[in-house]
């Protein structure tokens, strides 16, 4: 039978949200070791190949991950083997989850549109194999390719034949060069323990909890569109209603109710403590910080984090983000690569940065306050400006350009913190 809903308020559901992926009350992992465990409680990062600042995937992770490099993923991922990237919507997993994936690998090989394009190029697929067993790893630029093809993902047919083979579960990657890709077959790659393909009943149980974990708390009909995407068929919302019930008379999910929101949602039962903690105003133990708090420093969101991306930031923080890279700029209403900022647990405005390599140059192109009270705040000033010195020695940027920064009298005041730290340029002539 069901228990009755947990009623929490939007405030709790926030700092659920935001602690369940490392980012409150602070960093709570630092290191090599502390970047293995933030992807495992991430559950997926996204990972993006533009590198305007740095690429969104370093950003997650440098926001939960005290002292994070980005050799340490390249290290965990193509070296040590413990994670492996893979989907058309780029993300980052626990390597334990490959045979969960096999299945969704095996139904993207028999979906209508790769199905065709096997058919079509069987030659060519088998050219590419050739090749790769021959002379691999390979990436495309390796291939000279049997003719030209219009497609994002590159400008020769063999870029679409390493595409499918990676997709269908043939090939993964072994490494990369920059961003870009370099195959090899799976069996050469994935750890032999792993190199099978779970049941589908069992994928299906894992699934139906990853997309919770993933999210932390979920509606019933994000839950289905997720489900049924990984599954690659439809289904219907008396279907997953069905599903989720089952698991929570099983004793596996928990149902909640939130403050402002008409609907049910589902966390798993084992985060109810948390929630329960977080409710009577405490702090889960596990959740404490290896140094400071968002509330003392703040963090600089990626374009593709998680808990913001995708209109979530709406709803759970009252704060609209728009990631306007694709928009041209005179649609932009902030910046090219605007970064949400997060201060305590509320998101209080949007930071538009670039690294200029040359020069080691963080360049702030933009600044807006959702409350322009706020600029008035010392310890928000305080927090701000750790949050760029830390930026800085992530980005091993020795100079900032706060110039574009207002109100005038917070860039002042940051201009006056920065300068123990590293050369500013800020515009300002005495004050």
């Amino acid at each position: 039978m069901k228990s009755e809903p947990l009623a929490i308020s939007k405030t709790t559901a926030r700092r659920f949200v935001l602690g369940r992926q490392g980012l409150w009350p602070g960093r709570r992992w630092a290191g090599l070791e502390g970047t293995i465990k933030a992807l495992r409680a991430a559950e997926a990062v996204q990972m993006d190949p533009l590198n305007v600042v740095a690429r969104s995937h370093d950003i997650v992770l440098w926001s939960r991950v005290a002292e994070y490099r980005p050799e340490f993923l390249d290290r965990l991922l193509y070296q040590e083997r413990l994670f492996f990237d893979y989907g058309g919507g780029l993300h980052i997993y626990p390597i334990e989850e490959l045979p969960y994936w096999r299945i969704h690998m095996n139904l993207r090989a028999a979906n209508g549109r790769w199905e065709t394009f096997a058919e079509e190029n069987a030659t060519l697929l088998d050219e590419v194999r050739a090749d790769l067993r021959q002379r691999g790893p390979l990436g495309n630029r390796d291939f000279n390719g049997r003719g030209s093809v219009n497609d994002y993902r590159g400008r020769k047919d063999s870029a679409l034949a390493l595409f499918y083979l990676w997709l269908t579960g043939e090939l993964m990657i072994h490494h990369r060069i920059g961003f870009e890709r370099v195959y090899d077959f799976l069996e050469n790659i994935a750890p032999a323990e792993l190199n099978f393909t779970a049941s589908l009943q069992q994928a299906e149980k894992y699934y139906a909890h990853k997309v919770i974990a993933l999210y932390g708390m979920i509606q019933l009909r994000p839950w289905k569109n997720y489900f049924s995407a990984f599954f690659q068929s439809k289904m219907s919302l008396e279907e997953a209603r069905h599903r989720l019930d089952a698991l929570v008379n099983a004793g596996d999910l928990s149902l909640i109710e939130i403050e402002g929101s008409k609907e049910q949602w589902y966390v798993r039962a084992e985060d109810q403590p948390r929630l329960e903690i977080l409710t009577a105003g405490g702090i889960p133990p596990e959740w404490q910080p290896v140094g400071t708090t968002t509330q003392k420093e703040v963090i600089f969101l990626a374009p593709l984090d998680i808990v913001s991306a995708r209109g979530r930031s709406k709803w759970l923080f009252d704060f609209e983000y728009l990631w306007e890279v694709y928009k041209p700029a005179d649609k932009r209403r902030w910046g090219y690569y605007t970064l949400p900022v997060l201060y305590g647990d509320r998101l209080v405005a949007r930071l538009d940065p670039k690294l200029e390599r040359s020069s080691s140059t963080l360049l702030i192109n933009g600044f807006w306050l959702e409350d322009a009270a706020l600029g008035k705040d010392p310890d928000f000033a305080g927090a701000f400006v750790c949050g760029l010195e830390s930026f800085c020695q992530f980005l091993q940027a020795h100079r900032i350009d706060i110039t574009a920064i207002n109100p005038l009298y917070f860039r002042i005041r940051l201009d006056s913190a920065l300068k123990s730290q590293m050369e500013v340029v800020s515009g300002l002539t005495q004050h």
